[in-house]
């Protein structure tokens, strides 16, 4: 599969918009070649550069998004808990949030990976405050 968003270039900068020192939501993303037989993809948001790029000592979860379509091909700018479905399911990030998490490190320039998995099943349960 490959994902990318019209908003940044793959290794680019994140705009603005979507960090803490913006408007801090989430930026388009779409997917493609989704596998033959998926039941449901997993989107995972995360920075392995936290606290200190020099220093890392954990990575930092921005957004954990659960059971998307397999005939889904791309989530807008700015979706959120509401507006991302039913079925749909959201962990709690690090901020202890259910919504997008904006990329705000504290020192240095950090890296921003955006994970797609499909997945043979669909999740049934999450520890979801919701």
């Amino acid at each position: 599969m490959e994902i990318t968003s019209t908003a940044f270039e793959n290794y680019g900068r994140i705009p603005k918009q979507y960090t803490c020192d913006g408007d801090d939501i989430s930026p388009p993303l779409a997917w493609s070649d989704v596998p033959d037989g998926t039941k449901s993809l997993a989107l995972i948001v995360d920075d392995p550069d936290a606290p200190d790029p020099t220093a890392p000592k954990m990575t930092w979860v921005h957004w954990v998004v659960v059971n998307l379509s397999p005939d889904l091909h791309e989530l807008p700018e700015g979706c959120n808990i509401e507006t991302l479905g039913s079925n749909v399911k959201v962990g709690v990030n690090d901020w202890k949030r259910t919504n997008y998490g904006g990329a705000c490190p504290p020192i240095g320039e950090h890296r921003y990976f955006h994970k797609l998995y499909a997945l043979d099943t669909e999740l049934m349960q999450m520890n979801n405050p919701t």
